[in-house]
This record gives structure tokens, sequence and C-alpha cells, in this order.
């Protein structure tokens, strides 16, 4: 008996995560970035939380998922009220947790075909 889902035609999936690095198929990321459920993966343009605000929430809310997992780094942090705006105006569900562990959720969701962007902030070295 199988047990686990096929994989969805044409879904990015993370194959690796280090702290440092995500890798999305062969391609490692050594940068924030942005993951749909498929598509383009961009950079998300931040090297520590401390740099995130309300314009980049709204980036997220352009790719119109239905749940944004926020990978808010090695430790957890919370977006501000006033960056989640577009996001709640559009009905768009938003779960915090490290990085490490909305990769983990992100392949689960992305394999059950859900409309998911994962935010994931990769801290620079300091």
């Amino acid at each position: 008996m199988k047990l686990q889902p096929d994989p969805i035609a044409n879904a990015n999936i993370i194959t690796g995560y280090t702290g440092s690095t995500v890798q999305v198929g062969a391609q490692p990321w050594s940068e924030s970035l942005l993951l749909p459920w498929q598509g383009v993966v961009r950079p998300w343009g931040a090297a520590r939380f401390a740099e995130l605000g309300p314009a980049h929430f709204e980036t997220i809310a352009a790719l119109e998922p239905e749940l944004v997992l926020f990978g808010s780094g090695s430790r957890l942090h919370f977006a501000k009220p006033e960056w989640l705006g577009l996001l709640m105006n559009k009905r768009i569900g938003l779960e915090t947790m490290d990085t490490a562990a909305a990769c983990r959720t992100f392949n689960l969701l992305a394999a059950e075909g859900r409309r998911v962007v994962a935010a994931l902030l990769i801290e620079a070295a300091r």
C-alpha cells in the first residue's frame, strides 16, 4: 500500500536545507526567496528580519496564493500587523514558523496541489 501522494506535475519542491541555503530542485539559493507552488522562484530582497517591510508582503500577495508560509529565519519572528493588510484583505492565510519548518511544510502542501507560497528568510552571515 502506497502512503505517499503522487508528485504534482510542475510543482516546485525543496530538495535540501542547510540553514544558509535552500535547494529547490537542483538550484541552491543562499539568499531569501519567494517560492510559489508552481512557477518562477525569485529573490525576496531581505537578508534579515529587520529589513522586512510592507512591500515584501505586497509582493507575496501579488502571487495570489491561498496560503503563505513565512519562514522567519533560524528563530521565530512574527510579521508586524501593518505588513499584513493586503494579505488579510485578499483573504490569504499566513503561517509563521522558522525557515526549516517552512521548508518541510511547503513540500507537503505543494504535493497536495495547494496554492502555497513559501517566503523564506535566509539570514546573511554577520
